[in-house]
């Protein structure tokens, strides 16, 4: 009977412990305001994109190469978009939308500045938290709900949308008269975008007030890494950007829902039907697309970018050559971003004089980025390279990098990109200096502040599996495309018949074979993530002998990020030999007069 009694009044206290238990977890997680768990979800919504995003290339892949072959489980799982196991080319163009959607925004706008930069900011300036921690909670979880809208399109009558991540009118603005998935799933398309612009202009303020606003003392903008700096000229670039591409598909929405008339004209024709519009104009699309669309290039590299410049160092054991000419080249690259949009429309009835003004700020903008890979690579020379994973993605950002930035000349001039510009060309020039270039400044951060996100080492023999084939792999895969481009190798074709693109196929057949293969090998980084996260080797405060302040607190570093007020004596630049025969300094490590100032403060503390 006791014992009866006891378990009577030990349920509601279960049931109470259940209760607070749920309640922290959703505190912790779902109303998270710390900027380093924040960090987290958006690196691991990054991780879930860009899984997605591999899966739907491998399936546009292998469609290429052996387009009449059958997929019964296919046919199964998607029976709208291959009735008899083989893909319809709508449905190829749908993958082909969404695989860019994600890439694009989620994977390489996503992971190195919302999910990197929100983690790492207040740490590398020295602050205890973001300026506005509301708003980075409120900025995930509307760009999570932007996911999880642009995902539903799979699941909605008529499919995803077939008008490509850049969504041209009319094609994108008229229904259902365009074709399968220009209907509802055009229209979440839109409003995906939508909540995704709103999210990246909360997270923009939320940089440039933290940057400026919270920096610890001696913190001057001189001494800020450049982390910091690209962070802050991405947010600017973000502020100006964004908001102009949320003005744009709100008019498209508009005209697709409201009848409104922006982008298409008089008289279209469309299945037989005569669209009931007019006035609007096409073109009017690219100019606010592009607007946008080319600084977001440099939304993805310019963080990646910063990544490399300050992880290189670290393992070349010697200063970035040229730290401030590299800041002075990321806000140039920002700026001149703005000025070169037109080039992407050099195809679409262009003036030829508005042709070469656009294609003028194109070579110029060419300069401060070669002036950033010559300081890479200067950094290099005479560097006693550790060779770890993150120091090897960081060389191989450099060759990828410089490989993509050199194609850029052929479609900096209209006479060359008019011939060149709906090729493969184009995908090897922009998968190189976006994509790729991109992705190893993820990689390499990653391999670099896992020990301080998740206080563990990542396998360094798991690590060089996936660094190897991975960087063979995408030159396996990209490369050819500049080869198929010079052929006249049309890009968004869902299949290659006719008679000049036959002599094509095998080369389409090695890429997919090589993207299968390297796409297979990222699966090594996601047990290698996982298996590290929970079994790996347990981390010092400062594994790399790094010289800014996030390595100066415990890892993971625990709430306030600091346990005492942050002093800042120099840049982050200051590795070289030392008296006490080590080769960096800390930021918040004094010297001289300043450390006989520090010991003498603590002491009368």
């Amino acid at each position: 009977m006791t014992e009866n009694v006891a378990d009577s009044t030990n349920i509601p206290a279960t049931r109470e412990e259940h209760r607070q238990s749920l309640r922290s977890v959703l505190r912790h997680y779902m109303f998270a305001a710390d900027h380093k768990t924040i960090g987290k979800q958006y690196f691991f919504l990054s991780l879930l994109a860009v899984f997605t995003a591999i899966a739907l290339s491998w399936l546009m892949r292998f469609h290429l190469a052996w387009p009449m072959a059958r997929l019964p489980w296919f046919a199964k799982v998607a029976p709208n978009a291959a009735p008899s196991g083989i893909m319809t080319p709508e449905y190829y163009l749908s993958l082909l939308t969404i695989h860019g959607t994600i890439m694009v925004f989620f994977v390489l706008t996503t992971a190195p500045i919302s999910g990197f930069g929100t983690y790492l900011l207040p740490l590398q300036v020295g602050a205890p938290e973001m300026a506005f921690p509301s708003l980075t909670r409120l900025g995930f979880w509307i760009t999570c709900a932007s996911f999880v809208v642009l995902l539903s399109t799979f699941f909605v009558p008529d499919g995803p949308p077939i008008s490509g991540w850049t969504a041209y009118p009319p094609l994108s603005a008229l229904g259902s008269d365009s074709g399968p998935g220009e209907a509802l799933g055009q229209t979440l398309w839109i409003v995906s975008l939508g909540l995704f612009c709103v999210g990246q202009v909360l997270t923009a303020i939320n940089f440039i007030t933290t940057t400026l606003d919270l920096r610890a003392k001696g913190m001057t903008l001189a001494r800020l890494p450049i982390t910091v700096w690209t962070w802050f000229v991405t947010a600017v670039m973000m502020l100006i950007g964004f908001p102009v591409l949320f003005a744009a598909a709100l008019m498209l929405l508009l005209d697709r829902l409201g009848g409104t008339n922006f982008f298409v004209p008089t008289g279209l024709v469309v299945s037989d039907t005569l669209q009931h519009h007019a006035g609007g104009e096409p073109l009017l699309w690219q100019h606010l697309f592009w607007f946008f669309g080319h600084p977001e290039v440099y939304i993805a590299i310019l963080p990646a970018l910063g990544i490399i410049s300050l992880i290189l160092p670290a393992f070349a054991r010697k200063p970035l050559l040229g730290e401030h000419t590299m800041t002075g080249c990321t806000i140039a690259i920002g700026t001149l971003s703005f000025l070169v949009w037109g080039h992407h429309m050099f195809v679409s009835g262009m003036n030829p004089f508005s042709a070469m003004t656009f294609s003028l700020p194109t070579l110029i903008i060419t300069l401060p980025s070669a002036i950033a890979g010559l300081l890479l690579i200067g950094t290099l020379y005479g560097a006693k390279m550790r060779f770890k994973t993150a120091g090897l993605f960081c060389v191989a950002f450099i060759s990828v990098f410089v490989t993509g930035g050199l194609t850029g000349f052929f479609l900096a001039q209209p006479s060359l990109d008019s011939y060149l510009h709906a090729t493969y060309f184009v995908v090897g020039h922009f998968h190189f200096v976006m994509g790729v270039a991109a992705i190893f400044g993820i990689f390499a951060a990653t391999y670099f502040w896992f020990p301080k996100m998740f206080g563990r080492m990542m396998s360094e023999r798991l690590g060089q599996l996936h660094f190897w084939p991975t960087f063979i792999g995408v030159y396996c895969i990209f490369m050819p495309m500049y080869f198929l481009g010079f052929a006249g190798n049309v890009r968004r074709y869902a299949q290659f018949s006719d008679d000049y693109l036959l002599p094509l196929m095998p080369v389409h057949k090695f890429i997919t074979v090589a993207a299968l293969v390297t796409g297979a090998f990222q699966l090594v980084f996601l047990w290698n993530l996982i298996w590290s996260a929970v079994r790996g080797e347990r981390a010092a405060d400062n594994p790399w002998g790094a010289t800014t302040l996030e390595w100066s607190t415990s890892s993971p570093p625990a709430p306030g990020n600091f346990d005492v007020s942050v002093v800042v004596y120099r840049n982050a630049n200051a590795y070289g030999p030392t008296d006490d025969g080590r080769d960096f300094r800390a930021q918040s490590e004094p010297t001289g007069a300043s450390a006989i100032s520090a010991r003498s403060g603590r002491s009368r503390e």
